[in-house]
């Protein structure tokens, strides 16, 4: 099994290139209802593949000027030593409760999938909070204090079940901070593949990653993290994310043994990707057309 982790990692990589989210969050459901992965491997084996794809991202985006670098710092000083605690409650759980361990991440990985999946719901019609300004940002105490204390906690979700790096953060920093959306996507990509990094080391010690899936996964999603991300237009904020959202409570209910969520979770992810292609051959066509004229 091998062309299907690349059109997998095409998939997820096309998401997170268009957005900045959805990249665990999707990835790791889909490595435990469609390929079988036990919860503990497809959080290790995602969190390390998100590490390496994403940081192909965040380079770009450093270059197109759209991070945050000193709020990325101040999250990741919270975010960074979290992730390994969530690891290391990870591994003990994996030890102490043997094969119910799986049981267990499976209810804490699911759990975190339908609170993403509400938070990009949230995301979707929340009109008020602060208003995004293309001025320079200067972080005051309350700022940096926020920063940390986003990071630790949301680290910390991250280091166990590798879902969050961009759902809550992107939500967070849309609440609390005036940024742009392309600001909040170029930081939220760049603070999640430093994040993911030290939490992927964390998993790779602990035993926790299929090496062999991470480097097919990785075929498909760093061209299509880096292809996606030269879309100069973007899908519409609304239509994504209550897709997304949608997508990741029904995930999160099948990990929570709910009956026959996995086939409607199925038909979501073939409609999603059928209207990325869509969506893709548009952008594509509209400037030709264009010319044309």
């Amino acid at each position: 099994m091998t062309w299907q982790f690349t059109l997998t990692g095409l998939l997820i990589g096309s998401i997170v290139g268009l957005t900045g989210m959805g990249g665990g969050s999707l990835m790791t459901p889909i490595l435990v209802i469609l390929f079988g992965f036990k919860p503990t491997y497809a959080v290790g084996t995602d969190i390390l593949h998100g590490a390496i794809f994403k940081s192909f991202g965040a380079i770009r985006h450093r270059r197109l000027g759209t991070v945050h670098a000193r709020l990325t710092l101040w999250m990741f000083l919270g975010s960074g030593p979290l992730s390994l605690a969530g690891v290391g409650v990870a591994t003990l759980i994996k030890h102490h409760y043997g094969a119910t361990a799986q049981s267990i991440e499976s209810y804490a990985v699911g759990g975190a999938l339908v609170a993403g999946g509400l938070g990009f719901l949230a995301k979707s019609f929340i009109k008020k909070g602060m208003q995004a300004s293309d001025a320079p940002f200067l972080l005051t105490r309350r700022d940096k204090v926020l920063a940390v204390l986003i990071g630790a906690v949301f680290g910390f979700v991250v280091g166990l079940t590798s879902v969050g790096s961009g759902t809550f953060f992107g939500l967070v920093m849309v609440l609390v901070y005036p940024l742009t959306m392309s600001k909040i996507v170029g930081t939220d990509i760049f603070h999640a593949a430093a994040l993911l990094w030290v939490a992927g080391v964390g998993h790779m010690v602990a035993g926790n990653v299929d090496y062999h899936a991470t480097a097919w996964l990785l075929t498909g999603s760093i061209p299509g993290v880096l292809i996606s991300s030269r879309f100069t237009v973007r899908l519409p904020d609304v239509i994504l994310r209550v897709a997304l959202g949608t997508i990741l409570v029904l995930s999160g209910l099948k990990l929570l043994d709910v009956p026959e969520a996995q086939w409607i979770l199925l038909g979501g992810l073939i409609a999603l990707g059928l209207g990325l292609v869509g969506y893709g051959i548009r952008s594509w066509a509209r400037p030709r057309v264009q010319t044309a004229l």
